[in-house]
């Protein structure tokens, strides 16, 4: 076996969503050959790759059908998440990718969609952050157990102070609802929430991170705005539920990222609330709020389809007693908010392979 034998082997291997060979992409590094024995890394496109075991098997099958038939194969796995970040990095400098939940309406579980999928990323092995730019209505201190704590301040390298967000399950949080008394509401004009969730850019120390997840107010209005504006937004991914009235506010929020002037991608739509399976019936489904309305709507828009979220009351007793679903025992709940995050992922890693940079927002503000 010989280094180049190797290399020519793995060039029948395709990166799945990428539609090329690792060995064209320049995924495959320090490869040991000792007798029947080689070893290499394949550097992945970010550590959530969902399809490692599929790549894995495709390296092992090639070097012995190619190579040596008795060839003892070991493949390690790295990564280095893509980004397509071109601007200055002078906001968020250390943050690959920047992903925004969005949805047309409140009510559709938004804020679980958005808390859950972070999780699921993290599981994978990223660096995940989860910002709560809802103002108005703040979930992240309750469904995350850490109501009543308070963020502390870190002195960074360039001697500036910066609040250092919260860590919960292995990701970093902040919202709006660990700096004020949940007893009080946030009376607001837009300005000052908007000014809020431009603080939770510049002055959070947010320091190295994969994927920064936002859990965006409803609707569509300044907050918005203010995220598109301030940073490049890799893409957004809308929630909605499979009823009509929930899918009429859904196409505002696609209608509002199809402007020219926003350039941020529709990264798919997800259908959440879709079914409601009861415990003691795990095999059935009920559909309350009508069927397939998110794929329907999915599919007119050609948007991806990200997948359904059931309806189950696990989901709701773990946002209320601080306990995700997704660091929970509940594993069908799990599996539908892991296949949909690794849909997501690997969404996000085709669009950085595939599509041109992101840039901030032109917008001109009234």
């Amino acid at each position: 076996m010989t280094e180049e034998k190797i290399l020519a082997a793995l060039k029948n291997v395709q990166e799945p969503d990428l539609g090329k060979d690792i060995v064209t992409l320049n995924m495959v590094k320090d490869i040991v050959i000792d007798n029947n024995y080689v070893s290499f890394t394949v550097v992945l496109t970010t550590p959530a790759c969902p399809l490692k075991d599929q790549i894995k098997n495709a390296c092992i099958n090639a070097i012995r059908s190619e190579v040596n038939r008795d060839a003892v194969v070991k493949v390690n796995f790295t990564s280095d998440t893509s980004t397509k970040r071109t601007d200055n990095k002078v906001v968020l400098p250390n943050v690959k990718n920047i992903v925004a939940v969005v949805s047309g309406k409140g009510g559709v579980g938004k804020s679980t969609v958005a808390a859950n999928l972070a999780l699921a990323i993290a599981q994978s092995g990223a660096k995940v952050g989860l910002m709560d730019a809802d103002i108005y209505g703040p979930s992240v201190p309750i469904m995350f157990g850490v109501r009543g704590e308070r963020p502390l301040m870190v002195e960074v390298e360039t001697g500036k102070g910066m609040i250092a967000p919260l860590e919960r399950y292995g990701i970093k949080l902040i919202s709006i609802g660990l700096l004020v008394d949940e007893k009080n509401a946030v009376v607001w004009r837009g300005p000052m929430a908007s000014s809020a969730v431009r603080q939770f850019i510049t002055d959070v120390y947010w320091d190295e991170l994969d994927y920064l997840i936002v859990d965006m107010p409803p609707g569509t209005g300044d907050i918005h705005l203010t995220l598109m504006q301030t940073v490049p937004v890799t893409g957004a991914v809308i929630v909605t539920t499979p009823q009509d009235v929930a899918l009429a506010d859904a196409k505002k929020g696609i209608a509002m990222f199809g402007q020219s002037q926003m350039n941020v991608p529709i990264i798919g739509l997800v259908e959440n609330m879709s079914y409601f399976t009861p415990a003691e019936l795990p095999e059935n489904k009920y559909y309350i709020f009508g069927k397939e309305g998110g794929k329907r709507l999915a599919d007119e828009y050609e948007i991806p389809f990200l997948g359904q979220i059931p309806l189950v009351q696990s989901i709701r007793e773990g946002g209320d007693t601080g306990i995700p679903v997704m660091v929970s025992d509940d594993a069908i709940t799990k599996k539908a908010f892991a296949e949909f995050a690794a849909y997501v992922v690997r969404s996000i890693a085709m669009r950085n392979a595939n599509i041109s940079s992101e840039k901030v927002a032109e917008l001109v503000s009234d």
